[in-house]
């Protein structure tokens, strides 16, 4: 069996994801405390891979720290536009679907997490209306399985490989702690199989499941239910005895639609995860007999030991790059008078809400961390250049700079990661 821990022979410098957003215009001026230093900066700030192909001309090590900071910084702006950009379309789809205009999800005012922030407080405003309206006498129930994401160790491998030559001969050894290693197992699976969502399930869900579920289901129920309908209690001894019009919660025979712990015959929306499966054609987690291909970590992928500064350019990029299986939304009502409303609702916070609870609930942490390495990394690099000399006087733009860069991505993560989950509290998913 395979440990928690992977090799990797580092290629080529890769490229990141194209921006998402337009690249900032910056002020490059003097570095404060340095009067008269150049405010031009010799490498593209907003590019991490042209800041690793740049050349400052400086000694090896302050070279590469300059390097590993500036790219951070570029990196934590693409993680910042992304997630900016993931958490406006949701709030602003999920606000259109419950009749919200487009002009009402728009952000009136520019900067930082702005428009996510616009988008969200609209999708909050007209859920209180929709609630309101369909008049829901008792509780919105609002069940989640919440999203798994993974980070890739290739891309950790190839980051530190590539970003700080200490690594040496461009080999890198990255472990996964708190979490587990899971990938394409070509031998024999010893743990789970995962199964991407739509495909045919005979293990747990971790969505909707349509077919039939033999516990801890939870929706509507086209075959015997056993267990409580509509809150009644039920046995599925008979079809017809058993069947359920209403709310099923147990167990479901045939034509279930809803969320399943338990084990799911039939097709998954989200991932299924099959145990004992010693072939698996999905992704295998818990062990393989032979070493796991493209593997993936749940918990904390750490890096070789190299500079602070490529460590939080490697955490910012792969960050960037995470992997989820999507979060399972299944809503039901304890009562509504308005059937109209109530299906809007059930609808559109089922479509759209997996998409905020990604943010919420998969990535805060990862986020929260890249945000203190890279603040940390670009100001341990401008100390150290402070005391002027030929360091300051190349690179002194480029920090200020990127500062202010990073400054701004720190600001739109913080407020998109509030904006969802305001609109996700308001939903009931809080």
């Amino acid at each position: 069996m395979v440990g928690n821990r992977w090799r990797m022979v580092g290629g080529p410098v890769l490229g990141t994801a194209a921006l998402i957003a337009a690249p900032l215009l910056m002020n490059c001026g003097g570095m404060p405390g340095l009067p008269g230093l150049p405010g031009s900066c010799p490498a593209d700030i907003n590019d991490p891979s042209a800041v690793m192909k740049a050349n400052f001309g400086l000694q090896a090590e302050m070279e590469g720290k300059i390097k590993g900071a500036l790219a951070a910084g570029a990196n934590l702006k693409n993680l910042a536009a992304q997630v900016e950009g993931d958490v406006t379309l949701a709030c602003a789809n999920l606000a259109k679907d419950l009749g919200a205009k487009e002009e009402d999800t728009v952000a009136k005012e520019e900067g930082p997490g702005k428009k996510a922030e616009a988008a969200c407080q609209a999708a909050v405003k007209i859920l209180g209306e929709v609630k309101a309206k369909a008049k829901i006498s008792g509780k919105l129930d609002v069940k989640i399985v919440p999203p798994k994401c993974s980070a890739s160790m290739n891309a950790m491998a190839e980051c530190a490989g590539s970003c700080d030559a200490s690594v040496s001969g461009g080999k890198a050894e990255v472990k996964c702690e708190g979490g587990e290693i899971s990938g394409k197992c070509e031998g024999e699976c010893k743990g789970g199989c995962t199964v991407e969502a739509g495909a045919k399930c005979e293990g747990t869900c971790g969505g909707s499941c349509e077919g039939s579920c033999e516990a801890d289901f939870s929706g509507t129920c086209g075959g015997a239910c056993e267990g409580k309908c509509d809150g009644q209690a039920s046995t599925a001894g008979d079809k017809n005895k058993g069947a359920c019009k209403g709310k099923c919660e147990g167990k479901c025979s045939a034509n279930a639609k809803g969320t399943c712990k338990g084990k799911c015959s039939g097709k998954c929306s989200a991932s299924c995860e099959v145990k004992g499966a010693a072939k698996c054609e999905g992704s295998c987690s818990g062990g393989c007999s032979v070493e796991i291909k493209e593997p993936k970590c749940s918990g904390e992928v750490v890096p070789p030991k190299m500079s602070a500064e490529c460590k939080a350019n490697c955490d910012a990029e792969v960050s960037a790059k995470l992997e989820c299986t999507p979060a399972s939304v299944s809503v039901n009502f304890a009562g509504a008078a308005d059937a109209e409303a109530s299906a809007k609702l059930k609808g559109a916070l089922e479509k759209n809400l997996p998409a905020l609870l990604k943010v919420t609930l998969g990535m805060k942490a990862r986020i929260e961390g890249a945000i203190a390495n890279v603040k940390a990394s670009i100001e341990g690099v401008q100390a150290a250049v402070k005391g002027g000399g030929q360091a300051a006087l190349k690179v002194g733009g480029c920090l200020v700079a990127s500062l202010k860069a990073q400054a701004d991505a720190s600001v739109s993560l913080n407020v998109s990661v509030k904006a969802s989950a305001s609109a996700s509290g308001s939903a009931g998913a809080g």
